[in-house]
């Protein structure tokens, strides 16, 4: 049986959190990491990655430089980032204001089944992703209690 999220971020959101986590471990101005690496590292398609990550960068979220000693990295300030700016420039902010069923008029006033239930499960993942930093995470996998990867 296929397993799928009750909340769930786009994939490309899910793998854009992955690779920006990815990069904030193994990066500095001096060492930068490239697609083919980031795509190993997050088990992730090369092409889709290559894609998210022109798309972070455009949006001043981590650095890229050209050429055959260019890549990706980050510096202090864009280590400052909380996962929810990465959600933010890949979803949107449907993370805010979407119904979990994905109704249209589900409101506070037009409620769908589950839409109390859900609200506090919202509030708490926001809270989540906006309190958590990329430095946060990159502790947190540096410490070898947490993993980014399938084993």
């Amino acid at each position: 049986m296929h397993q799928r999220n009750v909340i769930m971020f786009s994939k490309s959101c899910e793998y854009a959190i992955k690779a920006m986590i990815f990069v904030a471990q193994k990066s500095s101005e001096e060492q930068r990491i490239g697609v083919k690496e980031i795509a190993k590292g997050t088990d992730a398609p090369e092409h889709f990655i290559a894609k998210i990550m022109q798309d972070l960068s455009r949006r001043k979220l981590i650095h890229s430089i050209k050429g055959p000693n260019g890549g990706f990295y980050m510096d202090s300030h864009d280590l400052k980032n909380s996962i929810a700016d990465i959600v933010k420039a890949i979803d949107g902010d449907s993370i805010y204001t979407d119904c979990v069923m994905g109704l249209k008029a589900c409101s506070e006033k037009n409620p769908c089944p589950v839409h109390f239930e859900y609200k506090e499960i919202k509030k708490n993942l926001i809270k989540m992703i906006e309190h958590n930093t990329l430095a946060e995470f990159k502790e947190k996998l540096e410490s070898g209690k947490f993993f980014l990867k399938n084993k």
